[in-house]
C-alpha cells in the first residue's frame, strides 16, 4: 500500500491554512480599489514587490523602505542595524507638505527697515510710549513714488506694474463696500481710567474698544460720500480664534451670493508692535490741526502659499494708489504695503483689502482718527477712478 506523505486531516488544515492566509493578502491590497479592474492592478502590481520581499525575509515590514534598499541594507550587519534611522530619514523626505486649512499666516507687519521717530510724551494720553514709524532706506523695498512695498513673495514687482490703473471701480449699484473684522476682538488701549472686560491678551467683545469700532467710523465716512456701505460687526475670532479666516470667507461669499454689486472688501485689523526688548509702544501720524492719528499698514495678499487667487495684483493696485493718495495729504499716516503669500481672503474681489489700523498700544480715538483719514482718502482715489 502507497504511504501518505501528510495525513488527510493534516493536508486539509494546512490547505486552509495557506487559502487563509492568500485571503488576507488579497483582501489588504486590494482594500483601496473601488471596482473590480483597481482591484485586479493592485494585486498584480503587489505580487512581485511580495514574491521579493519574501526572498529577503522581509515579507511584512515595520516601515516603507523598498525591496531594493532592503536588499542593500541587509548585505552588512552595521548597515542592517542602521534601517531605523534610514527608514526615518526616508519618511521624512517623502513627508507630503501641510495642507492648506484657510488659516492665513499673521502679517508681519515690521517691514525693512522703518525708523522709529520719538513723539511727545503729550501724545501718548493712554501710557504707552508713541512713535513714528517711516521708512528711510529704499534697500529692499519696491518704491512707487511715495509708496514703498515690502514683498515677502518669489514675484517681481516693478514700477510699470503701477502705471496700469486698477480695476475695481464704483458703479451705481449698491452696496458697493463690505466692512468686516476676521480678527474683530482686537483691541485697542484705553486710558488708565477705563474699565474693559478683556477675553485674551489686547481682546475684547467690546466694540467700544475693538476694531469694530473703526469699521463704524469708515461706513459712516462711506455713506457719507453717498457710498453705499455694509459693515458686518461679527466677531469671527470669537470664542475662538482657529478658524477665523475660514468663517470670514464663509461670510463673504454669502455676502457676495445676496449683494453681487460689492466691488470692494476691506477687512480691518489692528496691529502689534514691541521694540527689541519686548516692550510695547504705538504707532502714530501728527496731523496739523486735526490731531493724532494712528498710523495705518495695507496688507495684500497674494497666490504665494499654492492657494488660487489670480487677481492679487489689481488688490495691490488699489492699494497703492490709496496709499500715494494718503501720503500726499498726510505724510506719515500710512507705513510701508505689505505683499504678503497668505492670500487673506482677498481672491474673493479685486478690490480686497487688509487694513492694519493702529496697533495694540493705540487709543481706540487714534485708531477711530485713522479709520477716518483711510475712508476718506479711498473715497478721494474711487471717485477719481469712475470720472
Amino acid at each position: 500500500m502507497k504511504q501518505k506523505l501528510f495525513p488527510s486531516g493534516l493536508l486539509r488544515r494546512l490547505e486552509a491554512a495557506v487559502l487563509a492566509g492568500g485571503t488576507l493578502w488579497a483582501v489588504t491590497v486590494t482594500a483601496g480599489s473601488d471596482t473590480a479592474a483597481s482591484a485586479a492592478r493592485a494585486l498584480w502590481a503587489s505580487s512581485p514587490i511580495r514574491a521579493l520581499r519574501w526572498e529577503l525575509g522581509d515579507l511584512w515590514p515595520s516601515d516603507s523602505l523598498s525591496p531594493a534598499a532592503s536588499l542593500t541594507l541587509g548585505q552588512a550587519p552595521l548597515l542592517l542595524a542602521a534601517r531605523p534611522a534610514v527608514a526615518e530619514l526616508r519618511a521624512r523626505e517623502e513627508a507630503p507638505a501641510p495642507a492648506q486649512d484657510g488659516e492665513a499666516e499673521e502679517p508681519v507687519t515690521v517691514p525693512v527697515e522703518e525708523t522709529p521717530l520719538d513723539v511727545s510724551p503729550d501724545d501718548a494720553d493712554n501710557g504707552v510710549p508713541a512713535k513714528t514709524l517711516i521708512p528711510t532706506d529704499p534697500s529692499g523695498y519696491t518704491v512707487v513714488g511715495r509708496t514703498y512695498i515690502s514683498n515677502s513673495t518669489d514675484h517681481t514687482l516693478s514700477v510699470t506694474d503701477f502705471q496700469t490703473l486698477f480695476a475695481a471701480e464704483l458703479t451705481d449699484e449698491s452696496p458697493q463696500i463690505l466692512i468686516l473684522h476676521t480678527h474683530g476682538s482686537e483691541a485697542y488701549t484705553p486710558g488708565a481710567e477705563t474699565e474693559v472686560v478683556w477675553s485674551g491678551d489686547h481682546r475684547t467683545t467690546d466694540s467700544r474698544y475693538n476694531v469694530v469700532k473703526v469699521g463704524d467710523e469708515m461706513a459712516e465716512v462711506f455713506g457719507a460720500a453717498g457710498i453705499s456701505v455694509l459693515h458686518d460687526r461679527t466677531l469671527y475670532d470669537y470664542p475662538s480664534y482657529t478658524g477665523a479666516y475660514d468663517r470670514a470667507l464663509a461670510a463673504i461669499q454669502s455676502y457676495l451670493a445676496q449683494y453681487p454689486s460689492i466691488r470692494f472688501i476691506l477687512d480691518i485689523h489692528r496691529d502689534a508692535i514691541e521694540d527689541g526688548q519686548g516692550n510695547e509702544y504705538k504707532v502714530v501720524s501728527e496731523i496739523e490741526g486735526v490731531g493724532t492719528a494712528a498710523q495705518l499698514s495695507i496688507v495684500v495678499g497674494s497666490d504665494g502659499s499654492g492657494l488660487t487667487h489670480p487677481g492679487w495684483m489689481e488688490n495691490l493696485r488699489l492699494a497703492a494708489a490709496i496709499q500715494e493718495n494718503a501720503l500726499q495729504a498726510y505724510p506719515t499716516l500710512m507705513r510701508p504695503i505689505l505683499l504678503r503669500n497668505s492670500r487673506y481672503n482677498q481672491h474673493a474681489t479685486t478690490g480686497s483689502l487688509l487694513v492694519e489700523v493702529g496697533a495694540a498700544g493705540n487709543s481706540p480715538e487714534e485708531a477711530r482718527l485713522a479709520g477716518r483719514l483711510f475712508a476718506e482718502q479711498m473715497i478721494e482715489v474711487l471717485e477719481a477712478r469712475s470720472k
